[in-house]
């Protein structure tokens, strides 16, 4: 499936984000969500060519199906760096076909896909009318006929006092004293807000957005979508600003487009950074209560709540445009409302750990309001923490994503039949990459993966999405039919280093 962060029409956003009262309990760090008011991304195009190490397309629910029929390089299933489908033959990553941010679905608006919780882009202010005097003057009258309610019920309230009321108000005092057990909603949210922070990424041709990132270390370093900070990749200016208003500059550490994963650290970090604690997504269950946190258009420091609506999605994401480079992942889905700007931000469990990165939201097309951002239509996509814990530390270890590979190429073609080997690979390489673990396993052109363990794999861009949910060297059980017959092999998955 192919998801996007969908944005109907809102009103201007503040140039910077709002900065929310101090409270004693705040620390130096505060958060925000995926990029500049996450601008909607267009679901990635059903017919996009298939290629060495490229990602699975989102599941029947939420998918686009791959492309037009083009072969994908020997390897595509691993991540490969040569032979992703695009628009060479180069390794460039698979582009996708449908419009992108908010255009509409593939074939215009009222299609629908998934897309990036890209980084919001904030609309241009509006020139005020003449009617400001107007509104001044009705406001005014507002306020007088206000002040003379006012008064009129304030008598009319000590009276009742007077003959007795029943009426029974809570002190100042007790009022103040109301406290929120850890393991509530507001609990949760007082505990993660101050590791959070609000991203804002410019190219140097002034081009951004932004999104949402979160503390992964007390040294500074800062995890969050790869389409957050892609604008400041060559030169770019980076910033992650805290809910108390504190502002740092911030550089790319490293960052992997296929895992749709990057890593940023802040310029002179306080020292008491707090990270956040990190869950098990793998053990999560669908019912489980989630609490989201980001920047939804530009408002920063938002929580919503939801639940796991469901686990292992396919989703296949990216802006839609020609020159996009695919994202693939084995994602959560959730419910709690997550929109242009929470890309990057972290979906926690009921007690505040992380279990996955918001990145992705399934789109309905343009919102119906002529406007290139769509809204949250309940169907949300974050990758699992586990996985994007591991291209994290390999990022901060090396500055370069490594990638789990089977070595042979499949079709990217949306189906429910399985990840067939392709005949050939991208720009004339073998289907099956010489004594790749493929090869090892005996497996052919023409076979046709149907299971990776335990897991159904329905499309080549499923099979991508399971194997980068595993690390180089983990061994996995491959069925295949081959002329009509069933087989099973095991094999020792291989490795790629980089995106390109």
């Amino acid at each position: 499936m192919s998801t996007e962060n969908e944005g109907n029409a809102v009103p201007p956003a503040p140039s910077a984000p709002p900065v929310p009262v101090a409270s004693p309990a705040a620390s130096p760090q505060d958060p925000a969500p995926d990029a500049t008011p996450t601008a909607q991304l267009p679901p990635v195009p059903p017919g996009t060519p298939g290629a060495p190490g490229q990602g699975p397309a989102p599941s029947a629910q939420a998918q686009e199906g791959p492309s037009d029929g083009h072969q994908p390089p020997a390897g595509y299933p691993d991540p490969a760096p040569a032979g992703y489908p695009g628009p060479a033959p180069d390794g460039s990553w698979p582009a996708p076909a449908t419009p992108a941010y908010g255009d509409g679905g593939p074939g215009g608006p009222g299609g629908s896909g998934t897309v990036w919780g890209a980084s919001y882009q904030q609309p241009a202010p509006k020139p005020r009318s003449g009617r400001g005097g107007l509104v001044a003057a009705v406001l005014v009258a507002a306020l007088v006929a206000g002040g003379l309610g006012g008064g009129l019920g304030y008598t009319l309230a000590k009276d009742n006092d007077n003959n007795g009321s029943t009426t029974v108000s809570a002190s100042d005092n007790s009022a103040s004293q109301v406290k929120r057990a850890p393991g509530t909603i507001a609990g949760v949210a007082a505990r993660a807000l101050p590791s959070t922070v609000t991203i804002e990424a410019e190219s140097t041709s002034g081009e951004g957005g932004t999104g949402t990132g979160f503390v992964f270390d007390t040294q500074g370093h800062i995890v969050t979508n790869n389409h957050v900070v892609a604008d400041a990749v060559d030169g770019g200016k980076l910033t992650a600003t805290f809910p108390n208003g504190k502002k740092y500059d911030a550089e790319i550490v490293g960052h992997a487009q296929g895992y749709d994963v990057a890593v940023i650290k802040l310029k002179d970090a306080p020292s008491d950074l707090k990270p956040l604690t990190l869950g098990d997504s793998d053990k999560v269950a669908v019912g489980d209560e989630t609490i989201a946190i980001g920047a939804p258009f530009g408002l920063s420091n938002t929580v919503t709540t939801g639940i796991i609506s469901a686990k292992n999605r396919p989703v296949a994401s990216s802006d839609g445009s020609s020159s996009s480079k695919a994202s693939y992942m084995s994602a959560l889905q959730t419910d709690a409302s997550i929109n242009p700007g929470n890309s990057g931000g972290p979906l926690l469990d009921a007690s505040g750990a992380v279990i996955g990165i918001n990145s992705a939201i399934q789109s309905s097309g343009s919102g119906g309001f002529g406007s290139g951002q769509s809204g949250s239509i309940g169907l949300g996509f974050a990758i699992p923490i586990n996985q994007a814990k591991y291209v994290a530390q390999q990022l901060i270890k090396t500055g370069k994503p490594v990638y789990a590979k089977i070595g042979a190429s499949v079709s990217l073609e949306d189906s429910t039949g399985g990840a067939k080997i392709t005949d050939q690979g991208a720009g004339g390489a073998a289907a099956v990459e010489s004594g790749g673990p493929a090869d090892k396993a005996g497996l052919k052109p023409g076979d046709v993966i149907t299971k990776l363990d335990n897991n159904v794999i329905d499309s080549g861009p499923t099979l991508i999405g399971e194997i980068w949910t595993h690390k180089p060297g983990d061994k996995v059980t491959i069925t295949y039919t081959r002329g009509g017959q069933e087989h099973t092999v095991d094999l020792t998955l291989g490795s790629r280093a980089g995106d390109n």
